[in-house]
C-alpha cells in the first residue's frame, strides 16, 4: 500500500514534537491515528523511521533522510494548490534576504528557486554574511528575513525565528577507514584521529566542545577551512576525519572521492537552520509570502 499524504504530515509532525502526544495534540487528532499512521508507513518504506524510548522517539538516519522526502513532497502539493488557488493579485515589490555562509548553498537555494516561481515579480536582493552582521542588519530594518543558524541566535528579545531544519553531527570517514566498519563509534574512538575542521558559523566552537568533554588532551587539527568542499575533499583522501551536521554530508568530493558518514554514540549537539526577521517588525507581503512558502518546505516544521 502506497503512503498517504496524512502519513507524511503526521510522520513529520511526530518528527519535530519527539513525541506522538505532543504531535497528536498539535494536529487536534487521537494519538492512535498518529502511531497507527506512523506504522504504518513504516511497514510500507521497510525502514524505522524512530527509535522508541521511555520518553518518547528519536528520530533515525533513514528517518532523516525520509523527512527530506517527505517535507519535499508536502512542499510540491502546497504549490501545486498555491497554483490553483484562484485569482489573487501577484506579489510585487522588493524582497531583502540575508543568509550565513553555511546554508547558502543547502537551504536557500530551493527555497529561492520555489519563490522565484511563485512570485516572478518580486525583486529580490540577498546578502551572505556571518550571523552576528546579520542579526544587525535584521534589527537595523536593512533584511527582511535571514535565513541562518539559528541554534546561537544572541538577540533573540529583539529578533523572532522559526526553525526549518534541524541537523545531527555526524562523523566523516575516508573510504576504508578503520572505524568505517565499526557496529559503534564513541567520541573516545575519535580523539586521536587528525581532524579536519570547518570554521563557519558555530561548527568550530561545537566541535572542540565535544572533544573537550572527554577530558583528553586537545585534539590533532591537521587543516582548518572555511570551505566545505575542501572538508570533502579532505576527508576523502585521507588527511583527516570531520564531525559535522548532516545538513552539508554528500557521499563525493569534487574529485569523486567516497566519503563515508557514520552516526556516533552519544548526546550529540544539533544545528537548526531557520528563518530570522525583526520582532514586532510589518513585513512586506513579498516576505510574508516568503515565509509562507519556507513553511511548507521546512523539513522539521513547527506546524504541518
Amino acid at each position: 500500500m502506497a503512503f498517504t499524504i496524512r502519513q507524511l504530515q503526521y510522520f513529520v509532525a511526530v518528527a519535530e514534537q519527539g513525541t506522538v502526544s505532543r504531535a497528536a495534540q498539535n494536529l487536534s487528532i487521537s494519538q492512535s491515528s498518529v502511531t497507527e499512521a506512523i506504522k504504518e508507513l513504516e511497514s510500507d518504506l521497510g525502514v524505522a523511521l524512530f527509535e522508541r524510548h521511555p520518553r518518547g522517539l528519536n528520530i533515525t538516519h533513514k528517518g532523516h533522510q525520509f523527512l527530506r522526502h517527505a517535507t519535499k513532497i508536502l512542499a510540491d502539493v502546497s504549490d501545486a494548490r498555491r497554483t490553483f488557488s484562484g485569482d489573487r493579485e501577484a506579489t510585487t515589490g522588493r524582497l531583502q534576504l540575508g543568509v550565513t555562509s553555511l546554508v547558502a548553498g543547502y537551504v536557500l537555494s530551493d527555497l529561492l528557486a520555489r519563490y522565484r516561481r511563485a512570485h516572478p515579480a518580486v525583486q529580490i536582493s540577498a546578502i551572505e554574511d556571518n550571523g552576528d552582521y546579520l542579526e544587525h542588519l535584521l534589527v537595523g530594518g536593512k533584511l527582511d528575513i535571514a535565513v541562518m543558524v539559528t541554534s546561537n541566535l544572541r538577540d533573540r528579545m529583539a529578533l523572532q525565528s522559526e526553525i526549518l531544519e534541524i541537523s545531527a553531527y555526524r562523523l566523516w570517514l575516508p573510504l576504508g577507514h578503520r572505524l568505517a566498519t565499526a557496529e559503534i563509534i564513541n567520541l573516545a574512538d575519535v580523539a586521536d584521529e587528525p581532524l579536519i575542521m570547518l570554521t563557519v558559523d558555530e561548527i568550530e566552537e561545537n566541535t572542540g566542545k565535544l572533544l573537550a568533554a572527554l577530558g583528553t588532551r586537545p585534539p590533532h587539527v591537521a587543516f582548518r577551512t572555511r570551505s566545505v568542499e575542501a572538508v570533502r575533499s579532505l576527508v576523502a583522501t585521507g588527511a583527516g576525519v570531520a564531525l559535522l551536521p548532516d545538513l552539508v554530508y554528500r557521499p563525493w568530493s569534487l574529485e569523486g572521492d567516497r566519503i563515508e558518514s557514520r552516526d556516533i554514540s552519544g548526546a550529540l549537539p544539533v544545528v537548526q537552520v531557520g528563518m530570522v526577521w525583526r520582532r514586532g517588525s510589518s513585513l512586506p507581503q513579498a516576505a510574508r509570502d516568503f515565509i509562507g512558502l519556507a513553511q511548507a518546505q521546512r523539513t522539521v516544521r513547527q506546524r504541518v
